[in-house]
C-alpha cells in the first residue's frame, strides 16, 4: 500500500534528488538552498503545486516501470529540460542517482538559477492553467520529465495539452544549454515505460504491433497510419515496412524522425499506445511497443570506405608510400652517407689514432700488424703494376666497370682495400655473398640494407603486406599495392645509395674553386678523383641459384658510372662475368685485372717471410732465431713450391704447417691428400650430391684426363661421349657442366680472344691431387666402370635407334634403289656400336675382377 502525505512541492521532495544536510542540491535546483515551504504570496500564486505525491522515482512508482493514473488524471512530457548529450554519465559503473544531479549542481550557479531545470518546468505551465500536479518523475537519458496532473470537471486532458502548446508557442522557453531548441509538451496518451536500462536515444524507433491482450492477433499498421499516428511529434524522414516474406514475430516496422528530440517525445508519449478498429487496428485492436533503435549506416564515411576497396586501398598505399619516401628516405640517405664517408668508424678516429700510436710499442698487436705487412710486401711488390694500373684508372674519366678476376685465394679483396684504395677515405663495401645466400626476401632486404648502411629497415613489413595483399586480392580481385617485389625493394635501396654517393661527391666541392659554376653532372664528370668507389665483392657468386640480386647490383652499377657518380669495381671468381655486366652495358669495354698465381720465385718468399716473421727460439747471447734460420731442410722447398703452386692460401697453409715442425715434403703431401679427399667428396661420390649440375663421370672423365695432360682442348671435351651423350637430366648440356666446374674451382677454364680455349686444375695443388686418385687402383677401377656403364648405354640406345629405322625400312613393300645407302650406312653404324660394346665389356669385366680382389 502506497502511503500518501500533502506536501508543498518544491524541487527539493522528489526522491532520490532531496537535498543534504550540507546544502547540497539536485539537479531541479542548482541554485542556493531555500527553506522548506513557499511564501503565502507564492502559495496563493501557485496553489495548484499543493497536492498529493505518492513515493516514487525515476522508473515508476514502486521501482515498476510504469506510472499509474486515474480517471481525472493526465500526463505530460516536457522534453529539452536536460543536456541530452550527457546521457553517457549513466553508462559508467560508478554512476548512482544523484550522479547527474551533483555534475548540474556544480555547473549551475545563483546567476543562472532561473535556467534550472525545475524553474525552467515551473515557466512552462501557465499560472492560469486549472490544473493540480500531483508528480513529477525526471528522464535523465531522454532529457526530460513527465509531469502527472489532476484536472477539474468539465476539462479534458486533449485540452489541457492545447493550452500548454499553445502557452509555450506563444512564450517560448529555452534552455541554456540548448540555445536553439525550445521547451516542448505534449500528452501522454500509451503507457509509458520508464526503464533504466542502457538503451539511449535514437532518431529510428522500432514499432511492434502486438496484441491487446494474450492470445489475440495483431493487426500489422501501414505506413498511412503510422504516418498519421506519428506526424504531430515532428517530420518523419523513412517509414520502414518489414518484409512480406520475414517470419519474424511480433511484426514491427522501422520509423526515422529527422531529430531525435522528436523520436524522444514520440516514444515517451506513444508506447503502449491501443490502435482501435476503426483506426486501422484490427477487429481485437492493436498495441504499440517503441523502442529506440541504432541506425546500421550512422557512420556513412566509414562504410564508404569498407564499400570502396578498390579505390581505398590503393589510395592508402599511396599515402602511405608518399609518407614513407617524405618521412624516411632522407633519414636513410643520412645513415647511408656515414657508412661512405665512415663517419662513424672508430679507426677513423684521431684520438683513437693517437691512443693507437702511443700503444705501438707496449703492446704485441703492432708486431703482427707489421709482419703480415712484411709478409705480404712481397706480392705486393710483384703485382706493383697492377696497383698504378688502378690508380691511373680511378683518376681518369671512363664510364665503365673495372673487374678484378681471379680464383679464390688469389688475394682480390686485400689487393683492392689494402693497396690499391690505401688513404681513399670515401669508398663503400658491398658483399654480395651475405645476400645472395640470405634466405627469404626478408632475409635478403636485410642483408642488402646491411651492406651499405639503409637503416631504418622495416623487412619484416614485407611479410606482413603480403598477407595484406594476398586478402585485398581475394576480396577485390586485384593486388592493393602494399606489398614489393624483391625487385623493387632491393632497387629502393640502391636508388637511396645512389643519392647518397652523389652528395657524398659533391660535399668535395667548394665554392672558391675555378670551375664552380658548373652543374653537378658536369662537376662529376671533370673531376673523377672525387667520385667516391664502390667495391662489389663475390660478385657472381652462387649465380646458379638466382639472377635477380646481380641484375639489380649491375644495373645500379652502371646508372653510378654513366653519371660519373661513382667508380664501380667488381670482384669476380667467375669468368663468365662479361656475359652479366654485358647486360647492364652492352656498349662498353670492360678494364680488367686478372689475378692469378703468383711466381714460384715470389712464392718461395711469401713462405720464408712467413717463417722470418715471429722467432720462436732465443740464444745464450739474446739473439732471436727464426724458424728460417733454425731448419735445415729448406733446399726441398723449390720443389715442394713447383708442386703447389702460387696460389696464395695453400702458400700459407703450408707456412702454417712448416711452423709446425713438418717438413715441405711432408706438408705438401698432406696438402695433397686432403684435397684429394676433398675433390672425392665434393665431385666424386654419388652421396649427399645435392644439386649438382654434372655427372660423377663427367668430373672423373677431366680428372683422369688431367692427371695425363696439364691442360686439355675445351671442344675436345665438349665432343666426348661423356658430356656429349650423358643420361644425366641435369648434366645434358657440356658447356653448363663445365661453367658449373669451373664455378665449383675443379677445374679452370683459360680463354683466347674471349672464347673458351683450354681446360686446366682449379688449383695447381689439384694436378697432383688427380694424379693421386688416379693412383688408386680401386677408386679407378670403380669411376671408369661408371663411365664405360653410361657410355655402353648410350650405344645401347643408338643400336635400338638403328634397328627400329632398319626395321622401318624392311617393312616397305619394295625396296627403292634410293634406300640401298640408308641401309647401309645404319648397318656400318650398328656394327661400330656393336664393337664398342663389345669392347667396353671386355674392359667393364676386368675392372669389376679388380673391385672384387682388391680392398
Amino acid at each position: 500500500m502506497q502511503t500518501s502525505r500533502r506536501v508543498f512541492f518544491n524541487p527539493t521532495s522528489v526522491p532520490c534528488l532531496r537535498a543534504s544536510r550540507h546544502q547540497s542540491r539536485g539537479f531541479f535546483n542548482a541554485g542556493p538552498l531555500r527553506r522548506v515551504g513557499l511564501k503565502k504570496s507564492t502559495e496563493a500564486r501557485s496553489g495548484r503545486w499543493r497536492g498529493i505525491r505518492r513515493e516514487s522515482t525515476q522508473i515508476g512508482e514502486d521501482e515498476t516501470g510504469h506510472i499509474a493514473s486515474a480517471s481525472n488524471e493526465g500526463i505530460l512530457f516536457f522534453d529539452n529540460l536536460f543536456p541530452l548529450k550527457l546521457h553517457w554519465i549513466l553508462r559508467l559503473p560508478w554512476r548512482n542517482d544523484r550522479s547527474l544531479s551533483d555534475l548540474l549542481w556544480r555547473f549551475n550557479n545563483q546567476k543562472i538559477s532561473a535556467y534550472e531545470p525545475m524553474s525552467l518546468l515551473k515557466r512552462a505551465i501557465p499560472d492560469s492553467l486549472p490544473i493540480k500536479v500531483t508528480e513529477i518523475l525526471p528522464r535523465l537519458k531522454d532529457g526530460g520529465a513527465f509531469v502527472k496532473f489532476q484536472y477539474p470537471n468539465g476539462l479534458t486532458a486533449k485540452e489541457v495539452e492545447g493550452l500548454v502548446t499553445g502557452y509555450l508557442k506563444e512564450n517560448p522557453i529555452t534552455p541554456w544549454f540548448s540555445p536553439f531548441r525550445q521547451i516542448k509538451a505534449r500528452l501522454v496518451v500509451g503507457k509509458p515505460w520508464l526503464e533504466d536500462l542502457y538503451r539511449f536515444p535514437s532518431r529510428r524507433m522500432k514499432i511492434e504491433f502486438v496484441p491487446t491482450s494474450p492470445g489475440k492477433e495483431a493487426a500489422e499498421l501501414s505506413q498511412e497510419t503510422l504516418y498519421s499516428l506519428f506526424r504531430r511529434y515532428g517530420k518523419i524522414a523513412e517509414i520502414i515496412s518489414q518484409p512480406s516474406d520475414s517470419k519474424i514475430l511480433p511484426k514491427f516496422a522501422y520509423l526515422d524522425f529527422a531529430r531525435i528530440g522528436q523520436a524522444i517525445m514520440a516514444k515517451n508519449c506513444m508506447h503502449g499506445f491501443k490502435v482501435l478498429e476503426e483506426a486501422g487496428g484490427g477487429p481485437l485492436g492493436t498495441q504499440l511497443r517503441l523502442s529506440f533503435e541504432q541506425k546500421a549506416k550512422a557512420h556513412w564515411i566509414r562504410d564508404w570506405i569498407f564499400s570502396h576497396p578498390r579505390v581505398v586501398i590503393p589510395a592508402v598505399a599511396a599515402v602511405v608510400a608518399t609518407i614513407t619516401v617524405a618521412v624516411f628516405d632522407p633519414i636513410r640517405t643520412f645513415f647511408i652517407k656515414a657508412h661512405i664517408d665512415h663517419a662513424w668508424h672508430l679507426k677513423d678516429n684521431k684520438i683513437y689514432r693517437w691512443f693507437k700510436n702511443q700503444a705501438t710499442d707496449i703492446f704485441t698487436f703492432s708486431h703482427h700488424r707489421k709482419s703480415e705487412e712484411v709478409i705480404l710486401s712481397t706480392i705486393w711488390a710483384d703485382r706493383k703494376h697492377f696497383i698504378d694500373q688502378l690508380q691511373t684508372w680511378l683518376m681518369e674519366t671512363a664510364d665503365t666497370f673495372i673487374v678484378i678476376q681471379g680464383p679464390r685465394g688469389s688475394g682480390k679483396k686485400e689487393f683492392i682495400l689494402d693497396q690499391g684504395l690505401k688513404g681513399r677515405k670515401n669508398t663503400l663495401l658491398i658483399d654480395c655473398k651475405p645476400i645472395q645466400e640470405a634466405r627469404g626476401d626478408t632475409a635478403t632486404i636485410s642483408a642488402a640494407a646491411a651492406s651499405v648502411g639503409y637503416r631504418p629497415v622495416f623487412s619484416w613489413m614485407n611479410s606482413i603486406s603480403s598477407l595484406i595483399d594476398l586478402a585485398a586480392q581475394g576480396t577485390i580481385g586485384v593486388k592493393s599495392g602494399f606489398s614489393e617485389t624483391l625487385d623493387a625493394q632491393l632497387g629502393k635501396i640502391w636508388q637511396n645509395t645512389a643519392t647518397a654517393l652523389k652528395q657524398v661527391a659533391l660535399d668535395s666541392r667548394s665554392k672558391d674553386d675555378k670551375d664552380h659554376s658548373l652543374s653537378d653532372d658536369d662537376w662529376l664528370e671533370a673531376h673523377p678523383e672525387f667520385r667516391p668507389v664502390v667495391v662489389i665483392d663475390n660478385f657472381l657468386h652462387k649465380n646458379e641459384e638466382s639472377s635477380v640480386v646481380y641484375d639489380k647490383i649491375s644495373e645500379w652499377a652502371a646508372s653510378l658510372t654513366t653519371a660519373n657518380i661513382a667508380h664501380v669495381i667488381f670482384l669476380t671468381n667467375d669468368i663468365s662475368y662479361s656475359k652479366s655486366l654485358s647486360k647492364a652495358l652492352p656498349d662498353r669495354v670492360f678494364r680488367q685485372i686478372s689475378l692469378g698465381d703468383i711466381t714460384p720465385e715470389v712464392a718461395k718468399q711469401f713462405v720464408i717471410n712467413h717463417l722470418d716473421a715471429e722467432p720462436n727460439d732465443v740464444t745464450p747471447d739474446d739473439n732471436k732465431i727464426t724458424d728460417r734460420q733454425r731448419r735445415r731442410d729448406l733446399d726441398e722447398l723449390d720443389e715442394c713450391i713447383d708442386v703447389l703452386g702460387g696460389r696464395l692460401t695453400d702458400l700459407e697453409f703450408l707456412a702454417r704447417r712448416l711452423k709446425t715442425g713438418q717438413t715441405p715434403k711432408r706438408a705438401v703431401a698432406e696438402i695433397i691428400e686432403q684435397s684429394a679427399s676433398e675433390i672425392m667428396k665434393m665431385y666424386l661420390l654419388t652421396v649427399d650430391k645435392g644439386e649438382r649440375k654434372w655427372s660423377p663421370e663427367q668430373a672423373w672423365y677431366l680428372v683422369k684426363s688431367l692427371a695425363e695432360n696439364d691442360s686439355l682442348r675445351y671442344n675436345e671435351v665438349l665432343l666426348s661421349n661423356t658430356f656429349a651423350s650423358s643420361l644425366s637430366a641435369s648434366a645434358s648440356n657440356g658447356e653448363s657442366v663445365l661453367e658449373a666446374l669451373s664455378a665449383a674451382e675443379l677445374i679452370s677454364i683459360k680463354t683466347y680472344k674471349g672464347r673458351p680455349k683450354s681446360i686446366k686444375a682449379g688449383k695447381p695443388v689439384y694436378q697432383a691431387a688427380f694424379k693421386l686418385l688416379t693412383g688408386d687402383k680401386v677408386l679407378k677401377s670403380r669411376l671408369d666402370l661408371a663411365i664405360l656403364t653410361e657410355l655402353t648405354k648410350i650405344e645401347t640406345k643408338n643400336i635400338d635407334k638403328y634397328e627400329t629405322e632398319l626395321n622401318a625400312l624392311g617393312s616397305l613393300p619394295k625396296q627403292p634403289r634410293e634406300v640401298g645407302p640408308r641401309v647401309q650406312f645404319l648397318l656400318n653404324k650398328l656394327a661400330a656400336s656393336q664393337s664398342k660394346v663389345e669392347g667396353w665389356e671386355k674392359e667393364m669385366g676386368a675392372l669389376k675382377k679388380v673391385l672384387m680382389d682388391e680392398y
